[in-house]
Order: structure tokens, then C-alpha cells, then sequence
């Protein structure tokens, strides 16, 4: 499996796991920055992938420990 597929698979079971788990996270999702473009034909490589991956695992992170996470 490509790094790609395998970001994409953990994205994929961590935004399962938020949905499940960590409701009230759920709704900020969409206001990630990375889902946000700045640009008008924005290029996602490989690096903004594991950016998102590693917020996502900090946002649960944050929250396991208590704290609020906006």
C-alpha cells in the first residue's frame, strides 16, 4: 500500500472514530483549514494529507485529556 492509501485509510478510520466517539468534534471538521482552499485550483499533495492526519489524531488527543478543542 502507497503512503497516500494509507493516509487516506487513517483519515478515513479517525473521522469514523470522531463521528462515533468524540460527537461534539464531529462538527468542526468541516472547519479545518485544509478544507478550505485559499487558492482557486488548489494542489493537495502528500505533505497536506499527513497535516490533516496529524490534526485529527491531536483534536483526539486534546480531548482524551480534557481539554476543550475548538
Amino acid at each position: 500500500m502507497n503512503d497516500l492509501n494509507q493516509i487516506m485509510t487513517e483519515i478515513t478510520q479517525l473521522t469514523v472514530n470522531i463521528e462515533n466517539n468524540y460527537p461534539e468534534l464531529y462538527t468542526f471538521l468541516d472547519e479545518n483549514p485544509i478544507t478550505i482552499p485559499s487558492e482557486i485550483d488548489p494542489k493537495v499533495d502528500l505533505a497536506a494529507y499527513q497535516d490533516y492526519l496529524e490534526s485529527l489524531k491531536q483534536r483526539i488527543s486534546l480531548k482524551t485529556w480534557g481539554i476543550r478543542v475548538n
